[in-house]
């Protein structure tokens, strides 16, 4: 005999809030957006099965998501532990005082426990290296990274140690005051100096680990906007600067991809095939040393500058290209004749 859901004990796994502005939308579609590694599919069956909530109350897939609804995912097994733990593990500081951190990310480190990677994170690493400080609590949401960056970009990220200072910051990135740029090698010749990439940033409904581009004023995705300037040219691939005007999951790697230059030996949006160049062996061996060279999609988040949240004075910062993305850069500045 099947038990009664309303029998069974249910715990939390996660929690949304709708934003005042929601348009109505099917809560099966608006899951799938904030939940990368579920399949729509696998969000109604947990619907039909009781498991998805808004407001406290179980709803089927097809209920509409209102404003300032409170969405929850609730299975019959508990979470598991995302607690943060303090763990020795090497930072790059560039800056500290008693409100924030500048820290330059290695590639390869995840910025925050989920999804099979709860330990060896930064925020654990953060944990660690704030361990004294008494009124820092790793597993506050209110204190902690103001912005984050893909696991396999390198670059400077902003963690706050103090809610208000977490809270100014955090208006500043909402209200674009602040300043980042990128340095980034694609795919392709890019002729114009300089240009303006506009369009939507949603999951891809064919891979849920992928972003995709659509059209500015769509109805799904969230608008994003990427500047970009010419650094340098190597024929078959260019180094460009890229500056954010939005910060949305992948967007540097989706906007490049969508105007047709794909990061280098960016795997996931195509960048780890031969797009351009000669069909000579020599050729293919070379870009193929490319690739071992910097295995990763080839993207360090270069500068960023922003108000102090105390002091208020303008605070901005540059760090160098790390190992790999400058072994690469040199390679082919010497295959092209690049000084």
């Amino acid at each position: 005999m099947t038990q009664d859901i309303e029998e069974i004990e249910l715990y939390e796994h996660y929690r949304f809030v709708a934003d005042a502005g929601q348009v109505a939308v099917r809560i099966d579609k608006w899951m799938a957006e904030r939940m990368p590694h579920s399949s729509r599919n696998r969000i109604q069956t947990a619907a039909d099965a009781g498991f998805i909530h808004a407001n406290g109350k179980p709803v089927k897939s097809n209920y509409k998501v209102r404003p300032g609804d409170v969405i929850t995912l609730m299975l019959d097994r508990p979470h598991h532990d995302t607690s943060i733990v303090a763990e020795d593990i090497p930072l790059d500081v560039v800056y500290e005082d008693d409100c924030l951190i500048i820290i330059n990310k290695v590639a390869g480190m995840v910025v925050h426990p989920g999804c099979g990677n709860f330990t060896g994170t930064l925020v654990n690493a953060i944990a660690y290296h704030l361990r004294d400080l008494e009124t820092y609590d790793p597993n506050d949401p209110e204190v902690g990274l103001v912005h984050r960056i893909d696991k396999d970009t390198s670059g400077l990220l902003i963690v706050a140690k103090t809610p208000e200072a977490k809270t100014e910051l955090g208006a500043q990135f909402f209200n674009k005051t602040t300043h980042r740029s990128y340095n980034a090698l694609v795919w392709g010749n890019i002729v114009e100096d300089k240009g303006r990439i506009e369009g939507n940033i949603a999951r891809d409904p064919k891979d849920r680990l992928r972003m995709t581009v659509l059209p500015p004023g769509s109805e799904e995705g969230k608008p994003a906007v990427t500047h970009y300037r010419v650094l340098e040219r190597y024929g078959y691939v260019t180094l460009v600067e890229c500056i954010l005007e939005t910060g949305r999951t992948h967007q540097i790697r989706a906007h490049m991809k969508h105007i047709g230059h794909p990061l280098f030996s960016d795997e996931r949006y195509g960048g780890m095939e031969i797009l351009r160049g000669e069909r000579t062996g020599s050729y293919r061996q070379f870009v193929q040393n490319c690739f071992k060279l910097c295995p990763r999609q080839a993207l360090h988040a270069k500068t960023i500058g922003f108000v102090h949240p105390k002091t208020h004075e303008q605070m901005d910062f540059d760090s160098e290209w790390p190992e790999d993305f400058a072994a690469l850069i040199n390679k082919w500045r010497k295959y092209s004749g690049v000084n």
